[in-house]
């Protein structure tokens, strides 16, 4: 949608309102306390309407990323528009150049708006052959002084390193892809086979063919029912069919984003970044992806 295709669709607060009963109810307004369709919209208040079979008012948006928030329909569609037409993001500051809202709300908007990119309803989803890889998302090693740094403190690159493991998990046939931030357990290890493997069953079951490299924990995958497939990265990049280039090259976007727009991610907020990048990708070739994460936004 380009920007005066925008101006045109949303040019008024009713114009969003309209819009967006047409996303959650498919044009059929109704109760949302009785199910009657005979309500009617309240002039003292936008957002909301009152049933006449049971007195009750509701708002459109109650349970959406716009429900509590005072700043207006416009300015937060205006927000989602520019979001989605920035290719690797945006940050919080030219949000709020470009919106006109204070920092503070130009980074809540954008923390919910990924919110809404979250996946939804993945299980089971990846039914063909899927690739299998992580990444460590932080800082990038930093030289030091000579003799200030030795062996222990060093931020090593990969395995081994301080920065935050990703687990990243892509169908072959769909190319949509799943991932995760892969936090340390109870016991402070990172990147367990149990650990893996509970994330690869959000999205697959057992019998599935899954493509990793050489890494050690994922050999509990042929002990739990997948086909288990692997190449051996210190010998060859591809075997044939068996490679993990299609996870390989998301991380590369993952990271370009991450690293050239928004710099660095807290450990904290850092599945929000890996949710809004997974949406992106899976996204890429839907021309309605305007609604579709419209559609998020209430489920």
């Amino acid at each position: 949608m380009t920007i005066l295709e925008f101006q045109d669709k949303f040019s008024t607060e009713q114009s969003i309102i309209n819009y967006y009963i047409q996303i959650k109810y498919n044009g059929n307004l109704c109760c949302d306390h009785c199910g009657s369709d005979k309500v009617y919209h309240r002039k003292d208040k936008l957002k909301m309407y009152q049933c006449e079979t049971c007195n009750n008012n509701f708002s459109i948006f109650k349970g959406t990323i716009f429900e509590k928030s005072s700043t207006s329909l416009r300015k937060w569609f205006y927000a989602i528009h520019l979001f989605l037409n920035s290719k690797k993001g945006i940050s919080g500051c030219q949000l709020q150049r470009e919106v006109g809202v204070t920092y503070k709300t130009a980074w809540r908007m954008l923390k919910q708006i990924r919110t809404a990119m979250a996946s939804k309803g993945m299980k089971d989803v990846f039914s063909s052959t899927v690739e299998i890889d992580e990444t460590y998302i932080g800082g990038k090693p930093r030289k030091k002084n000579k003799g200030m740094q030795t062996d222990e403190f060093k931020n090593k690159r990969g395995r081994g390193s301080f920065k935050t493991p990703v687990i990243g998990i892509i169908d072959r046939t769909s190319k949509q892809v799943y991932a995760k931030v892969a936090l340390p357990n109870e016991n402070n290890q990172k990147l367990t086979g149990k650990q893996l493997l509970s994330i690869l069953s959000e999205v697959t079951k057992t019998g599935t063919t899954v493509i990793s490299d050489e890494f050690r924990s994922y050999n509990i995958l042929s002990k739990s029912g997948f086909i288990h497939l692997k190449v051996d990265h210190s010998k060859e990049f591809a075997k044939d069919e068996i490679h993990t280039n299609n996870i390989e090259s998301f991380w590369g976007i993952l990271k370009r984003g991450i690293y050239g727009i928004y710099h660095s991610v807290s450990v904290k907020y850092m599945q929000n970044y890996i949710n809004e990048f997974s949406f992106r990708y899976n996204n890429r070739f839907n021309e309605n992806i305007f609604d579709t994460l419209i559609k998020n936004t209430h489920q």
